[in-house]
């Protein structure tokens, strides 16, 4: 096997190969960052997929960059557009969720939702055994060269689907993220409150998450 991988790294009819072992690097190290930096959204999402559908949106990133030559591209030379409007989970979106209008304003100083009041048996397609959620904005930085991440977010309480909700304002603090590449989650968690203990339904199959903007700086 030593023979083959030196002929691979030095034969000229390999070049082709060895530029598609680099750029594959340089996707998983992203794809990881990436993966790391959402892990408290992506850790409620039940979607087995969901890690190699973000290797291949950093690849279709990866692929718009205009910088550099084949087999040198970068996701951070990309059109970091290409991962705005991704679903976290691929069986239960975001706007298959909640039903109610939303209200983005995004500042220097911070990333905010607004949530109107609501009555949740009308506006959240609550699953069955559900008795309470939240809902959740987050932030992340990435720096893809250092390989650091920065978090930031807020959340509602635990709400319950009886109750009806008032107007909130969810705000992310773009103070605390540092990094070139920044991606805004809204998210919707499902519980089952039994004895004061909270629960996941289904592994988080019906929770709902959405990369609802992105920035670079």
């Amino acid at each position: 096997m030593g023979w083959k991988k030196t002929r691979i790294m030095n034969d000229p009819r390999f070049a082709r190969t060895r530029e598609n072992m680099r750029e594959f690097a340089d996707n998983a190290t992203a794809s990881k960052l990436v993966r790391d930096a959402l892990r408290p959204v992506i850790s409620k999402i039940g979607d087995r997929r969901l890690n190699l559908r973000i290797t291949q949106a950093l690849m279709q990133v990866l692929k718009s960059d205009e910088v550099n030559v084949r087999g040198d591209r970068r996701v951070k030379e990309g059109d970091w557009n290409l991962v705005k409007d991704m679903e976290m989970n691929s069986g239960s979106s975001l706007g298959s969720t909640l039903f109610f209008e939303l209200q983005f304003n995004d500042s220097p100083a911070s990333w905010e939702v607004v949530l109107p009041a609501f009555t949740p048996q009308d506006m959240i397609a609550i699953p069955s055994g559900a008795t309470h959620y939240r809902i959740s904005a987050t932030g992340v930085g990435l720096d893809f060269d250092s390989g650091s991440r920065s978090l930031s977010g807020s959340g509602s309480p635990v709400l319950s689907v009886l109750d009806p909700a008032l107007s909130q304002t969810l705000t992310v603090d773009k103070g605390q993220l540092s990094g070139t590449h920044f991606a805004f989650v809204l998210s919707v968690e499902f519980i089952q409150i039994v004895n004061g203990a909270e629960y996941a339904i289904n592994n988080g199959a019906h929770n709902a998450a959405k990369i609802v903007s992105v920035a670079k700086a």
